[in-house]
C-alpha cells in the first residue's frame, strides 16, 4: 500500500488557504499547515496584526484536525522584499513588493523548508492559478533527477512545467506568480485553481470555517495597513521637496515632498484644481515631477515599453523569439487588466549592448499610461 502524500500548504489565515488546505485533506493526502511571518510591526490599536493571523491560521489546522507550524522570515523578507521596495522607490521606479514575496520568500524559503525540513512531497498554496501537470506529476517530480550544468536547460525547456490562468478570472492571481522558479512550480499544487471565489466562500461556509469567511479581505502591503502611504515611505526615505509642473506650459501647480512617491501615470493629488492631473514624466535632478490634465491627455500614452532582462518560467526563452527576434504575446502590467495582444522584441535595445535576455514590448496608442501600484495587492 502506497504511503499517504505529504502536502505542506501555507496557511495566511485568510480563507482561501484554509479551503485550499481542506480540499487537499479531502483528496486523502497528508496535509501539513504552515503560517509564515514575514513582517514585526503593530497595527494602530497596538495589534500586531500577524499575530492574529496566526491565531486563525491554527484555528483552521485545529478544525481541519492537521498538524500546524509557524516560521518566521522576517530577515529575509526585510533583506529581499522590503530593501528591494525601498532601493527601487529611491530609482524612481515602482515595484511589486507581492511578486517578490512570492519569489524569494513563499515559493523559496518556505518551498526549501517544507521539502528540506518537513518531508513534504509538494507544497500548496491559496493561489488562484493552475499549472500544466495533475496532482500525481507533482509528487512525480521527487524522483525525477534531472541533468546538472551543461545540459539541464536543454532537458528543462522539454519537460517545462507552465503556469497558467485561473478559472475565476476576476481572481486570477498568475500577474503575482510571474517570477516563481521553474522547481518550486514543479512541486507546487494549486487546489483553488479550477475554483470561484463565491464557490471557495461556500466550502467554507459548509465545513465550520467561518472565522477565516468573515475577515476582511486584504488589498494593501501587508506591511503599511491602514497607514497613509506616503506618510509610511517617508520614514523610510529622505523627503525631497519639489514642484509639480504642468508639461502643457510649463507652469508650476504645486509642490511635494519628493518625486519618488510618484509613478508614472498615476494621479497627482494637486490641491485647487478643477480637473485631475496625471503624472507624465519626472526629473530625478531637479526633483521636478511634470503633469497633464485629463487621463485621456496625448503626453500620458506611449507605444514601446523597454524591459531588463526577463524570468522565463520555463527557464528559456520561446523558440520563436530566438529565431525570429520577436514574437506576438499577451500582456499586462498589473494586476486585473485584460490581456492584450502586443509584440515582444529580443536582443539590442537601442543604447545598450545587446542582450538576449531583454527586450521591449511594442504597444498602441491606446495601450494608456500605467496606474498607480496601490490597490494592487495580492488578495490573501
Amino acid at each position: 500500500m502506497q504511503a499517504a502524500r505529504r502536502v505542506v500548504c501555507a496557511l495566511s489565515g485568510g480563507v482561501d488557504s484554509a479551503v485550499a488546505a481542506l480540499l487537499l485533506k479531502r483528496r486523502g493526502y497528508q496535509v501539513t499547515g504552515v503560517f509564515m511571518k514575514n513582517w514585526d510591526s503593530l497595527d494602530e490599536h497596538g495589534v500586531c496584526a500577524a499575530d492574529k493571523d496566526c491565531e486563525d491560521a491554527y484555528r483552521v489546522c485545529q478544525i481541519l484536525d492537521i498538524p500546524f507550524h509557524q516560521v518566521s522570515y522576517v530577515k529575509e523578507y526585510w533583506n529581499d522584499v522590503f530593501s528591494d521596495f525601498l532601493n527601487e522607490y529611491e530609482k524612481g521606479r515602482t515595484p511589486n513588493p507581492d511578486i517578490v514575496c512570492n519569489k524569494y520568500i513563499k515559493f523559496s524559503c518556505f518551498f526549501h523548508y517544507a521539502v528540506d525540513n518537513l518531508g513534504a512531497d509538494a507544497i500548496a498554496t491559496g493561489h488562484y492559478a493552475r499549472t500544466s501537470q495533475e496532482d500525481e506529476e507533482v509528487f512525480q517530480q521527487k524522483h525525477i533527477k534531472r541533468p546538472e550544468g551543461l545540459f539541464r536547460n536543454r532537458f528543462e525547456v522539454r519537460n517545462a512545467v507552465k503556469l497558467l490562468q485561473a478559472a475565476d478570472s476576476f481572481k486570477d492571481q498568475t500577474f503575482f506568480l510571474s517570477q516563481v522558479s521553474q522547481d518550486a512550480l514543479r512541486r507546487t499544487i494549486f487546489p483553488l485553481g479550477g475554483l470561484t471565489k463565491d464557490f471557495v466562500k461556500k466550502i467554507a461556509a459548509e465545513n465550520r470555517l467561518h472565522h477565516v469567511l468573515q475577515k476582511k479581505e486584504s488589498m494593501g502591503m501587508c506591511f503599511i495597513g491602514k497607514r497613509n502611504f506616503e506618510h509610511f515611505l517617508l520614514q523610510y526615505l529622505q523627503p525631497r521637496p519639489g514642484q509639480f509642473i504642468s508639461i502643457e506650459d510649463h507652469k508650476v501647480l504645486g509642490t511635494h515632498k519628493g518625486w519618488f512617491l510618484y509613478t508614472l501615470g498615476q494621479r497627482a493629488n494637486i490641491g485647487g484644481l478643477s480637473v485631475p492631473w496625471y503624472v507624465v514624466e519626472k526629473d530625478s535632478a531637479k526633483g521636478d515631477v511634470f503633469v497633464a490634465p485629463r487621463i485621456d491627455h496625448p503626453a500620458l500614452y506611449r507605444d514601446l515599453l523597454r524591459t531588463s532582462r526577463v524570468h522565463w518560467i520555463t527557464e528559456e526563452p520561446p523558440a520563436a523569439l530566438v529565431r525570429d527576434k520577436m514574437m506576438e504575446c499577451h500582456f499586462r502590467f498589473r494586476h486585473q487588466m485584460a490581456l492584450v495582444c502586443r509584440v515582444l522584441q529580443g536582443g539590442r535595445v537601442p543604447g545598450q549592448r545587446e542582450d538576449p535576455a531583454a527586450g521591449a514590448v511594442h504597444l498602441h496608442a491606446s495601450e494608456g499610461p500605467a496606474p498607480s501600484w496601490g490597490g494592487h495587492r495580492e488578495p490573501q
